[in-house]
């Protein structure tokens, strides 16, 4: 882990959502169509908007968002060890716990890094 001399202020946020952003784009295909990051002590947040496939959004004009829900969360899993390492470099910080969540209507999903120590 990185403590030297960690990003702060708009160099980290963008540095968070540069990554996130990655991450996501490696796992579903395409990333979001807009997201950014912020951070208050030890918590980080980082939101993303527009990121459902064509086809995930397909199945939930058609009743099935629930499914798309669930395989989301599958994926996020999945994500969960690279992004919790990624914050963990950027940061300087040890990510002591992790949330992901996405919403179908409006189509957005949140990321959030609990971090061992206050960023500022």
């Amino acid at each position: 882990m990185l403590d030297s001399k960690p990003l702060s202020g708009g160099e980290l946020n963008a540095a968070v959502t540069r990554e996130v952003i990655r991450v996501h784009s490696e796992s579903h295909g395409r990333g979001p169509k807009k997201a950014f990051s912020f951070y208050n002590g030890n918590v980080l947040t980082t939101v993303l908007e527009e990121v459902l496939t064509p086809s995930e959004r397909r199945l939930a004009a058609n009743g099935e968002g629930d499914a798309v829900l669930n395989m989301r969360r599958l994926h996020q899993r999945g994500m969960a060890p690279e992004l919790k390492q990624s914050i963990e470099e950027i940061t300087g910080r040890k990510v002591t716990a992790f949330m992901s969540d996405n919403h179908i209507e409006p189509d957005m999903a949140v990321e959030v890094f609990i971090l061992d120590r206050s960023i500022a």
